[in-house]
This record gives C-alpha cells, sequence and structure tokens, in this order.
C-alpha cells in the first residue's frame, strides 16, 4: 500500500478523540495496510490512525521480534489492566527526536473489532501491552508526554521544538 506522513506535533488533531468505526470495510483495511506499512518504515511497534491524520478509532500493533505479526484494531477498549506496572522508553513519529520513560500497566486485556469485522478479546503482555495503550491514548486525544509531570513534559516539549 504506501507510507503516510504522520502529523507534526503540535497538530491539533492529535488533541482530537477520533471517531468510532461502523463496519469494517475494505476502505478501513486500505487504511490499516497503510498503517502497517509507516509503522515498519519508521520503524515502530505501532501506529493509530489519528497519527497519520485519519481521524477514526483504528490502531495497528506488531511487537514481534520477527515482524510481520500485526494485530489490526478497530475501536479497541481496555477492559481489564494489571496492577502491577512496567517502565518503558515511548516515542512517537508526530513528536520527533524526542522520547520518555514511562509507567503502563505491564498486561491489558482489550476487546476491539477485527479485520474480519468480529468482536475479539485479547491479551496483551509487555512490550505489545505498552504499545497498545499508546495506541489508544491517541485515539483518545492524548500524547505519551501527557502523562509525564509538568515539569518534565515542558522540558521535552521544549527540546521537540529545537529538534523539530
Amino acid at each position: 500500500m504506501a507510507v503516510r506522513r504522520c502529523l507534526p506535533w503540535p497538530n491539533k488533531r492529535l488533541k482530537t478523540v477520533a471517531a468510532p468505526v461502523e463496519k469494517i470495510t475494505d476502505e478501513i483495511r486500505a487504511v490499516w495496510a497503510d498503517m502497517i506499512d509507516t509503522m515498519e518504515a519508521m520503524p515502530g511497534v505501532g501506529l493509530a490512525a489519528p497519527q497519520i491524520g485519519v481521524m477514526q478509532r483504528l490502531a495497528v500493533v506488531d511487537a514481534s521480534a520477527e515482524r510481520g505479526q500485526a494485530v489490526r484494531m478497530a475501536n479497541p477498549e481496555i477492559l481489564h489492566a494489571s496492577i502491577e506496572l512496567r517502565s518503558h522508553e515511548e516515542a512517537s513519529p508526530n513528536l520527533p527526536g524526542v522520547s520518555a520513560i514511562v509507567k503502563r500497566p505491564r498486561a491489558v486485556t482489550v476487546r476491539f473489532l477485527n479485520e474480519d469485522g468480529s468482536m475479539e478479546e485479547r491479551d496483551f503482555v509487555g512490550l505489545w501491552a505498552t504499545s497498545v495503550q499508546h495506541q489508544i491514548d491517541h485515539l483518545n486525544g492524548r500524547l505519551y508526554v501527557d502523562r509525564l509531570s509538568k515539569v518534565k513534559r515542558d522540558i521535552l516539549l521544549r527540546k521537540a521544538r529545537k529538534v523539530g
């Protein structure tokens, strides 16, 4: 398909809640294909549709070592999150040149509409769980920097302005 351009921060669409997907169509499958191509080109372990300017609740995640295991999700929602947290250095192509350590639940159970149009529930652990939560944040108009203290966020955003 195609590698799409990621919106540069502070584009207002990155702070906008994405619209729910009514049903899985060929158009939705084409967006997912472009998202996977874009994620692989970064390279990254996940991508949400708003990052490329598509304001729908679509995400892809592939934290596999061998790649090619992308999970396509529409309307993902976290049903359960572990109490145990995991720290991971997160970044975003929308905010190039900066990253930060973010603590998130180590495991999550997520319900989503899959590529066949069926409702699916799946458990994600480790990097998979971190990436799914990161993408759901994007669908809700949040970036990983929004999870940092104001001081850390301000420092990171000043640095991002210099890089950008």
